[in-house]
């Protein structure tokens, strides 16, 4: 009964932050300190940087 019961609890915590995932990463990155270090954190990631980049300081031709 104990392992349904904290099953049933894990199960309804990781649907409840599913269905708020936004206002919670909202609410985190109002925070400067922790939008610092995620951007951080993300432009330490290859992938992130190869693709972000180039877009940001590519010119227009219009």
């Amino acid at each position: 009964m104990r392992v349904f019961t904290l099953l049933t609890l894990m199960v309804t915590i990781a649907g409840l932050l599913f269905k708020w995932r936004y206002r919670i990463m909202n609410t985190l990155l109002a925070i400067s300190f922790l939008r610092r270090a995620a951007v951080i954190l993300s432009m330490n990631m290859p992938v992130i940087r190869q693709k972000l980049l180039p877009g940001l300081f590519q010119r227009s031709t219009e």
